[in-house]
């Protein structure tokens, strides 16, 4: 009888409900508290995104009923705290709704570009958008309102600041470097003839040189229309613009020779019994002799400027051209360049000659022009 008493309660103390203090003091919670807790923390992310959400809009709507001088401030700020930033980043920081902007970006962009308004700024926000890493969705988005052909149209106008025209060109550069279809979109959109016809009357070399990189970007790894924008380049050769004609032969070897296999020093030293550098050294400076004991015969400095390419082809470099047939009308161009009075421009075309001296017929009508340009105009004209 005594021993019952003291059974019942180790068994009610054994399978009744836990203590809430004891287990409180055990640092465990009740299942009511958990769902109390994440109500709460549910309620305090919808607070956040809702905040969020709201700075999003009221940004929009300040963007929206904006003049262009209240929404030059925009874009400083925008520059100035969103410049770098990945796709992600920017999401985050437009709660995801950073198409929502580039969207009025663009918009604004179609509307005010042939009134003559300043675009820089509005030009370097759009590309923080297009230049950030992950950015294809928002390239995607810009390209499918006629982005791209609103760019080209910039180049055209003369309404347009240079300045703003440069960064027409960098946002072509981006969109080019993204990949072959997006070259072909710019070439499709007659963007080959755009450029070309900018490069040829752009005052500043700063904005060539830009136009320069996008048009070697356009060329390679871009078969379709390779061709197109080699055809482009040479039409630029008669041009008014020295320095336009000084960037497309430079572009023109990069494209007629974009790769040299050197020929091991090894081998060309078994075979030839000096070394590479030794060699090249020779061919040159025996082409030089020549050019100047023979300058008054044609067909002889013809045969030798031909004996000595022979050398310095099996010395110097075996080339491989992404342009597989080279256009006639670069002869023209090339024997005008060589006769021009700047420097800079000779030296491209030189170059020019030394890389195509392979090929027996340009050599044949490059060295041509090489002996009317050493006899003088008047010797030239008899």
């Amino acid at each position: 009888m005594g021993g019952t008493p003291n059974h019942n309660c180790r068994r009610k103390a054994s399978s009744g409900k836990p203590d809430p203090k004891q287990r409180n003091q055990e640092g465990l919670q009740l299942p009511g508290e958990k769902r109390s807790q994440l109500q709460d923390s549910l309620i305090m992310t919808s607070v956040k995104e809702q905040a969020a959400i709201s700075r999003l809009l009221s940004f929009l709507q300040d963007w929206d009923n904006a003049g262009k001088v209240a929404r030059s401030h925009i874009l400083n700020n925008f520059i100035e705290t969103n410049q770098g930033k990945t796709a992600p980043e920017l999401e985050q920081e437009f709660s995801q709704g950073a198409s929502l902007f580039l969207v009025r970006l663009t918009t604004w962009l179609r509307l005010t570009y042939m009134t003559g308004s300043r675009l820089d700024k509005l030009l370097r926000s759009i590309g923080i958008f297009l230049s950030a890493v992950s950015s294809n969705r928002y390239l995607v988005e810009f390209l499918e309102v006629g982005g791209a052909l609103t760019l080209l149209e910039i180049l055209a106008l003369k309404k347009i600041e240079e300045e703003d025209k440069k960064e027409s060109i960098k946002l072509l550069q981006v969109i080019a470097n993204s990949g072959r279809k997006y070259k072909e979109l710019i070439c499709e959109s007659y963007g080959v003839r755009s450029i070309a016809e900018f490069l040829a009357k752009s005052k500043s070399e700063e904005t060539q040189e830009e136009v320069q990189i996008l048009l070697d970007s356009l060329i390679h790894s871009n078969p379709k229309y390779q061709n197109q924008v080699y055809k482009g380049l040479i039409a630029l050769l008669p041009c008014a613009s020295p320095k336009a004609q000084q960037l497309s032969l430079q572009t023109l070897r990069t494209a007629q020779f974009p790769q040299a296999i050197l020929i091991p020093s090894s081998i060309e030293e078994s075979l030839l019994g000096t070394s590479s550098r030794d060699a090249h050294r020779t061919v040159e400076n025996k082409s030089l002799r020549l050019q100047r004991e023979i300058r008054d015969e044609d067909g002889s400095l013809e045969f030798m400027n031909r004996e000595v390419i022979s050398e310095r082809v099996e010395v110097n470099k075996i080339t491989q051209s992404i342009i597989g047939t080279t256009h006639p009308g670069i002869v023209d161009g090339v024997l005008k360049v060589l006769r021009t009075m700047h420097l800079e421009v000779q030296y491209e075309g030189q170059e020019f000659e030394h890389d195509t001296a392979e090929m027996d017929y340009l050599c044949s009508m490059i060295s041509r022009a090489s002996v009317g340009r050493q006899l003088g105009p008047q010797q030239e004209l008899k």
